[in-house]
């Protein structure tokens, strides 16, 4: 049947885009486990063996993965359910009508873009390329790719396709395309040449007008025995089965792309992912304690032994400089100042200095003889406790009284010091007479 043929050829075409998939979900998959195993970089041993040891585990999940999306594909091919409730079915098939539907269905739908070269004579004005638009219900081209400046929109309805033969000058191969009724298909012209650089693109070029309702036209010629041989057309009976056909076929792929896009990303994260994260967390542990010895795994690298010995020497030398610190702030024994010396007591004398020099130098009793200088060195003479002051003269300061005669005390770690002998001469006085002489 043709609907199974063409239904298990475009199954078949979708194990390529499935594997692809994979691929790169595998890629992305090795990309994230280098990345975490960069937080091992202090041991490089220990990271290169777990990154050696996860992505095989990830290269043995991703062949089961493949056999497994493989073996969902072959299911798909294996039975063509035409019971499914999405599917059209045959009835409804047939009842849609082959170009109209489609066209009122989708009307804006564009069918194919391109540059092709409107061949016109040189009276008219040459020959010109121009950037054509394809859709399912009209023929547009515009100056450039851009499609900003509309040149024309021709309508499809009656048209028809025909062969040109190659000019004798010309090096592009052309087709042209006419009205059925005999009308001017573009200004004057009953019909339009476009020419194509290859005869490959005049072929795709009348696939996509035929997929548009655009067909060939009909052309009998007479061969060598007098036999008309048709050229291959399509009658309206060809041309619905062959709608019938279509419609069948991309109902059911739409049903298959459904399952394939459903089950696609559930196999690959149970069968590759899922299995992976559990291998991680419960398995790969025990390869790495099996895989050799220990000890050279957890090697340090000889960056991460010199940076570790750099912070220990930091860390010995900021201890000792706190233990310096500490004993300084223990041993150390700090003296108070003194408190100021309070002489609010002081009071100056306001008289002139002739007056205080006229009293100090008050002659003494007539009933002494004048007292004699001399240069022997003797003891201090000893000034009486109360001396009057001089009649005129201001009292003396009062001294403040020690009960005690204990002399004020000096702050500690002073030392006091001996009273100084006194520089004065030494004043004689001869002596009384007795009352024994």
């Amino acid at each position: 049947m043709a609907f199974e043929a063409i239904v298990k050829k475009q199954l078949i075409k979708l194990k390529e885009p499935c594997l692809k998939c994979i691929d790169l979900v595998i890629q992305e998959l090795i990309n994230t486990v280098r990345q975490c195993t960069l937080k091992l970089n202090s041991y490089p041993q220990l990271r290169e063996e777990t990154e050696r040891i996860v992505t095989t585990y990830v290269r043995e999940r991703e062949s089961k993965t493949k056999d497994q999306v493989m073996l969902l594909i072959d299911i798909e091919l294996s039975y063509i359910n035409t019971n499914h409730e999405d599917f059209i079915g045959f009835a409804n098939a047939q009842q849609r009508s082959p170009a109209v539907s489609k066209k009122r269905a989708m009307p804006n739908q564009v069918i194919r873009r391109g540059w092709l070269t409107i061949s016109i004579s040189i009276m008219k004005g040459g020959s010109k390329d121009y950037w054509f638009i394809l859709t399912a219900d009209s023929l547009s081209w515009y100056k450039d790719a851009e499609e900003k400046e509309k040149k024309f929109m021709l309508p499809l309805d009656n048209l028809k396709l025909r062969d040109v033969e190659k000019g004798f000058m010309s090096t592009k191969h052309t087709f042209a395309i006419f009205n059925t009724e005999q009308r001017n298909v573009y200004k004057d012209l009953r019909q339009i040449e476009l020419a194509c650089d290859s005869q490959e693109d005049v072929y795709s070029w009348k696939a996509s007008f035929l997929r548009a309702g655009v067909y060939p036209e009909k052309d009998q010629v007479e061969n060598g025995d007098g036999v008309a041989a048709d050229s291959p057309s399509m009658d309206p009976q060809l041309e619905r089965q062959v709608e019938t056909i279509r419609n069948l076929v991309d109902s059911y792929i739409c049903i298959v792309n459904k399952n394939i896009q459903d089950l696609m990303p559930k196999a690959i994260m149970h069968l590759m992912i899922n299995s992976a994260k559990k291998f991680i967390h419960s398995e790969l542990l025990a390869y790495l304690y099996s895989s050799g010895d220990q000890n050279s795994l957890m090697e340090e690298s000889a960056d991460q032994a010199q940076r570790r010995d750099e912070m220990l020497c930091m860390y010995h030398a900021l201890k000792e400089a706190l233990l310096n610190i500490g004993d300084i702030s223990t041993s150390t024994v700090s003296t108070p100042v003194p408190p100021p010396v309070d002489n609010t007591w002081i009071h100056t004398d306001p008289s002139p200095p002739s007056q205080r020099k006229s009293s100090s130098g008050v002659a003494p009793p007539s009933g002494r003889p004048p007292a004699v200088r001399c240069s022997t060195p003797g003891p201090p003479a000893v000034p009486p406790l109360n001396p009057l002051p001089a009649f005129g003269a201001p009292p003396p300061p009062q001294v403040p009284s020690r009960p005690t005669g204990v002399p004020p005390a000096l702050p500690p770690g002073i030392p006091r010091r001996a009273p100084a002998a006194s520089n004065r001469p030494t004043i004689i006085r001869p002596s009384e007479p007795s009352l024994l002489d």
